[in-house]
């Protein structure tokens, strides 16, 4: 009898006890490597953040740049600089075409995200062969800089620019990303006729506005007791507020992508992350500071006090900041996905300034939003996924935009694929239409109830209570005490810069690092993408970040309750001088200065209603016809700029065209029947001229599909009155035209 003990199953060699353990080596070889690799990748971030830090002008643009206004150098200095763009081998630039301008959001990181990739602002905006400039800053302000100054800056700024393009088609097209949105918004209603249309790209507008169980950031004002905090912190940096500060608010708001998605992201994708890695950390780890007063306009006007919407901010001088002055078309970006600057902080702006869609007309008003699904904060305007589609569009079509008759719609995007009618007249890979919206639309995303609108008024009066009484008995201790050493030291002692100085390579720690990585990239040896310790390490990776968010929606969940209990106890509003029972309205009403305005102007349009020749008439029916669909198509007016790029009268300028256009709309707005029976009086005799006008109306018309429905009859209609047979009429398809009957 054998007296050999029997082998484990999975013993022998291949076995799958033996496959398992090999697998095991695997993985701890490679994860090994990669823990090195990773530490490596932070040694470079830390190495990196010092130089950048160091730089007189840090910043992250892709594109080589020219100086073109230097704001510390204005009688009013500002850190704050005007450059041009410099295209790149195999760019053509359009020097008749309007220019972009990019404003560059000064909210704690460093300058230069709007041109921080090739397909970023600055690089669709070229593409499309438009002059780009950009208004960037350094990381520290001037002495007494203010909000109000900086603004008076880039008035110069955009004036130099204008002067740089005497020739160019319209004004200026602005950017403002994120602060820089609100910061354009005010310049653009105290200098309205600097401006062409204005790209408002994750910009809060609307401080108070949200939905319950979303968008926490609302609530941070009233929880800490409102501005004294900024105050303090403006005071203990002896004057300047660390920008540092503003960006772990940011970071704060997703602590599973800050404490680990971001890094494992790394390290899990060690050999191919670290570029990509390295060029955002650049830019988000370039922190800035801020003057105390221009930190607590932003809180006191804006975050907390809410007053932009509500025209309540004053210059210098009483002049108030009022968004219904601006002449210029507004387009908006948001997203569903931005925790920072929902679609609510965005556009609920609209519903304080104007009661209806009328009265954004009555104001000469051209708005268009989009709101994409998904896309976050920084995405809006770094051009990530989709959003890039959003940028190059607008980019492409902004003429289409400049020209739109005024009123509100949204912008919506279809892939152009072989199907796509009329492809050629589409410029970009999407077809982008703007279709006529209302209030309620925006209204339907939600927003407040009168409730929390007086939860947010008692938070904004026990801040200006708080605020007063630290001044009073605090602050005057506080800058006695703060040296601007103590500062200093205070700002290189912020964990966020702590992060990046405890790995560069002045640290003895991390030489050893160093010696290491490069050994391991000699002799890299990367785990099988199906090895189950892999797997298992995905499983762990995801279950942290379960953990991490769900800590996060709870905290979220606490602090919307206490701000809703605290500040909608009845006894604590009656303390804080709100009236329970009141039903508060942030809407205004329209001054008695801009009724008579509009009185008189309604007036002379009247008068001229029957003036003009056949340009007008043409505009005016086309107008009719179209405005039956309630929406206008990119291609149809790239057919419209064909047609006017052909014909063969006086050329009319961008502004004139755009003039026109308004004027023959508010005619039909006015009093349609009366606008339609005059058009025969503007009309030529020569019969061919009219049946030429006809043909381009319906090449126009066509350009974004088949004409039918309400748009055939009205332009039978239109047809009728230019004395010209329509080719259904001729085909016997439809009756002819009788002109005492009324189009519906």
């Amino acid at each position: 009898m054998s007296m050999e003990t029997p082998s484990l199953p999975g013993s022998l060699p291949g076995g799958p006890l033996s496959g398992l353990v090999a697998s095991a080596v695997e993985y701890m070889v490679d994860a090994g490597q990669r823990s090195v690799l990773f530490l490596d990748i932070m040694r470079r971030r830390g190495d990196q953040y010092r130089e950048h830090v160091a730089q007189t002008a840090p910043h992250v643009l892709q594109y080589a740049a020219e100086l073109i206004i230097d704001g510390r150098k204005l009688d009013e200095p500002v850190n704050y600089a005007l450059v041009r763009i410099i295209p790149p081998k195999g760019v053509e630039i359009d020097l008749e075409r309007r220019p972009f301008i990019v404003v560059d959001p000064r909210a704690g990181h460093g300058p230069g995200i709007g041109g921080f990739k090739a397909d970023s602002e600055i690089g669709v905006a070229m593409k499309a062969g438009h002059p780009c400039y950009f208004i960037g800053f350094l990381p520290e302000p001037m002495p007494g800089q203010t909000i109000e100054r900086i603004a008076r800056a880039e008035a110069l700024f955009i004036e130099k620019v204008i002067s740089l393009h005497p020739k160019a088609d319209g004004k200026p097209c602005v950017i403002g990303n994120c602060q820089a949105g609100w910061a354009v918004m005010i310049l653009a209603s105290l200098r309205p006729e600097l401006f062409g249309p204005l790209i408002i790209a994750g910009a809060p507008l609307a401080y108070w506005a949200g939905v319950h169980g979303k968008y926490p950031m609302r609530y941070s004002g009233g929880l800490l007791g409102g501005s004294w905090l900024t105050a303090l912190a403006s005071d203990l940096g002896a004057g300047k507020f660390d920008g540092a500060w503003l960006v772990q608010n940011f970071e704060n708001q997703n602590p599973s992508n800050t404490l680990w998605s971001k890094q494992y992201n790394v390290y899990s994708k060690v050999d191919t992350e670290a570029d990509r890695y390295l060029e955002f950390e650049r830019w988000w780890g370039g922190h800035v500071n801020l003057n105390a007063e221009e930190i607590q306009f932003i809180v006191d006007e804006l975050f907390i006090g809410n007053n932009l919407a509500a025209g309540k901010i004053e210059m210098s001088g009483g002049k108030k900041v009022d968004l219904r002055n601006i002449r210029s078309p507004i387009v908006v970006f948001c997203s569903e996905g931005d925790n920072i600057t929902p679609p609510q902080q965005a556009l609920h702006w609209i519903l304080d300034c104007y009661a209806d869609v009328d009265e954004i007309r009555a104001y000469g008003q051209t708005i268009v939003y989009t709101v994409h699904q998904n896309i976050g904060h920084l995405g809006i305007f770094v051009s990530g996924g989709v959003a890039k589609k959003e940028h190059a569009e607008f980019s492409s079509n902004i003429d289409l935009i400049d020209v739109l008759p005024p009123g509100l719609y949204e912008a919506t995007f279809e892939p152009k694929g072989e199907e796509t009618t009329s492809s050629d007249l589409v410029v970009g890979q999407w077809v982008m239409r703007c279709e006529a919206r209302t209030l309620d639309d925006i209204r339907a995303m939600g927003g407040n109830s009168p409730e929390d609108e007086r939860r947010f008024a008692a938070a904004k009066r026990a801040s200006e209570i708080n605020l007063a009484a630290y001044q009073k008995f605090v602050q005057p201790w506080i800058k006695t005490m703060v040296t601007p050493q103590m500062a200093e030291m205070a700002r290189n002692l912020h964990p966020l810069r702590l992060q990046y100085e405890a790995f560069s390579s002045e640290k003895p720690w991390m030489k050893p690092v160093m010696s290491a990585a490069e050994e391991i990239e000699d002799n890299r040896k990367a785990v099988s993408k199906d090895n189950p310790f892999l797997a298992f390490q995905e499983q762990m990776s995801k279950q942290i970040v379960h953990v991490l968010d769900s800590w996060r929606d709870s905290q979220e969940a606490l602090s919307e309750a206490i701000f809703l209990n605290v500040y909608g106890s009845p006894a604590v509003q009656a303390a804080l001088g709100i009236d329970p029972k009141s039903e508060p309205s942030r809407r205004r009403e329209m001054s008695a200065e801009h009724r008579a305005m509009l009185d008189k102007r309604i007036g002379e349009l009247k008068s001229k209603v029957g003036e003009g020749g056949l340009r007008e008439a043409a505009i005016r029916s086309l107008l009719y016809v179209g405005s039956a669909r309630g929406m206008v198509d990119e291609r149809s007016i790239e057919a419209l700029r064909q047609v006017r790029r052909d014909y063969s009268g006086p050329r009319l300028t961008l502004p004139e065209f755009k003039m026109l256009v308004r004027e023959q709309f508010f005619m039909l707005l006015l009093d349609t029947e009366a606008a339609l029976a005059a058009i025969p009086k503007l009309l030529p005799e020569d019969a061919g001229q009219r049946r030429a006008v006809i043909a381009a109306m319906r090449e126009v018309l066509s350009a974004s599909g088949e004409i039918t429905g309400e748009r055939a009859s009205r332009l039978q209609r239109v047809a009728a009155l230019f004395g010209v047979e329509t080719g259904e009429e001729r085909a016997g398809n439809v009756a002819p035209f009788d002109p005492k009957a009324r189009a519906s």
